[in-house]
C-alpha cells in the first residue's frame, strides 16, 4: 500500500494542532523565580558596515537559545 505524498506543504492543519497543544501545555509560560538573581545578557548594536553575515545569525541565535534556557530555569 503506497502513500503518495502532497505535491505541496500546506501547514495550516499541521501548525494549528501543534500550536493548540503548546498553548494547552503552557510552553509559552515561565514561572519567574523572585528569589533568584535576574539574568542578563549584552546585545550589541549592529557592527559599523550594515553589512550583515553568518556570524550575526550565529551571534543572535545563541543568544536567544542562553535566554530560552534560562527562561526555562526561573530567571
Amino acid at each position: 500500500m503506497k502513500k503518495e505524498l502532497a505535491k505541496t506543504y500546506d501547514p495550516k492543519g499541521l501548525e494549528d494542532r501543534l500550536y493548540q497543544k503548546w498553548l494547552d501545555g503552557g510552553y509559552f509560560h515561565a514561572e519567574v523565580n523572585p528569589d533568584r538573581k535576574p539574568f542578563t545578557i549584552v546585545m550589541p548594536p549592529p557592527n559599523i558596515t550594515g553589512q550583515l553575515h553568518m556570524g550575526h545569525a550565529l551571534d543572535n541565535t545563541m543568544q536567544d537559545i542562553l535566554i530560552r534556557w534560562k527562561r526555562m530555569q526561573g530567571y
